[in-house]
């Protein structure tokens, strides 16, 4: 009895794990499928499109490609839902990362759905499945767990308008930006803050952080090349630490431009790289930039980092 009992537990929690894993991979569009290819993602929905075109990034910026950044643009998608105006499909490293809908995006892939996503800030979400939708801008942004980290709802693909044209290389830099002023007080930084941002979220804080008590979120912020998300965390009314979303394909990239604009870094470890006498720091564990004021920056040196 045991000895039949045993495999038929392991082949049922094998069929679990094939279960989540294919929910992971799963996105609104049938047949297609996270971290697949450009060329199975193209030769699925290319009949399906009145047109697709295929741009090929030359030097990537897309935080989650380290080698190469493609995308798929296609218009009037044909799905089982109803027709999609367009789609644009973003791969790193020809991995599918990142799923954005306009036209008729709602209606087409989301209408059995609506009742059961919640409100976040100005969308709808379902956060288990990274999905989220601007209901008034009809678009629809499906995403893994790598791109939802940076935010990348907030994102929407400059390849989407026709008008673009490519961005020069790696003309871009790592310094942190001059409006980001640390130490000064929230009264003045937030007209600064929302006027570079797309918009901005306030939230306040739990408590855990003892240094910090409220967070500007502020989205669309230029940084490295790539509009980010940017925590601004306010201690006794100052701004005392930054956090700046980043992705891990981006990691070797952003080292670059850190190295360039402020020289070697003061500290390494397997998570860290600490610039700029410990005001500036490159996670690696968690993809993101750390901005902390002078003082702040002594005080993680000696209580975080044991230096």
């Amino acid at each position: 009895m045991s000895k039949i009992f045993k495999p038929i537990v392991l082949l049922a929690i094998a069929l679990m794990i094939v279960q989540v894993t294919f929910s992971q991979n799963e996105t609104l569009l049938k047949g297609v499928y996270f971290y697949e290819s450009l060329a199975v993602i193209k030769g699925k929905v290319q009949n399906q499109a009145l047109s697709h075109e295929v741009i090929i990034k030359t030097s990537p910026t897309f935080p989650l490609a380290k080698n190469s950044e493609s995308h798929l643009l296609v218009t009037n998608l044909k799905t089982d839902g109803g027709t999609l105006g367009k789609a644009i499909f973003t791969f790193a490293d020809d991995k599918l990362q990142y799923i954005e809908a306009h036209g008729n995006a709602i209606e087409v892939l989301l209408k059995s759905k609506m009742d059961s996503m919640q409100p976040f800030m100005h969308y709808k979400a379902l956060f288990k499945q990274r999905i989220f939708a601007d209901v008034e801008k009809d678009v629809v942004w499906m995403l893994t767990d790598e791109s939802a980290h940076p935010n990348l709802f907030a994102w929407e693909n400059p390849y989407l308008n026709e008008a673009i044209t490519e961005e020069s290389g790696n003309d871009w830099s790592a310094k942190i930006p001059d409006f980001i002023r640390m130490g000064d007080g929230l009264e003045k930084l937030r007209p600064i803050l929302e006027a570079e941002s797309s918009f901005v979220h306030e939230m306040e804080l739990d408590g855990s952080d003892p240094n910090a008590q409220l967070q500007l979120d502020c989205y669309g912020i230029r940084y490295a090349g790539f509009p980010r998300k940017i925590e601004a965390r306010f201690g006794d009314d100052k701004l005392n630490v930054v956090w700046i979303l980043t992705g891990k394909g981006e990691e070797d990239r952003l080292r670059k431009k850190l190295i360039e604009e402020y020289g070697t870094p003061v500290f390494v470890t397997e998570a860290w790289e600490i610039f700029d006498d410990w005001t500036v720091g490159l996670r690696k564990d968690k993809p993101e930039i750390l901005v902390m004021t002078p003082e702040l920056g002594q005080f993680y040196k000696k209580e975080y980092f044991k230096q």
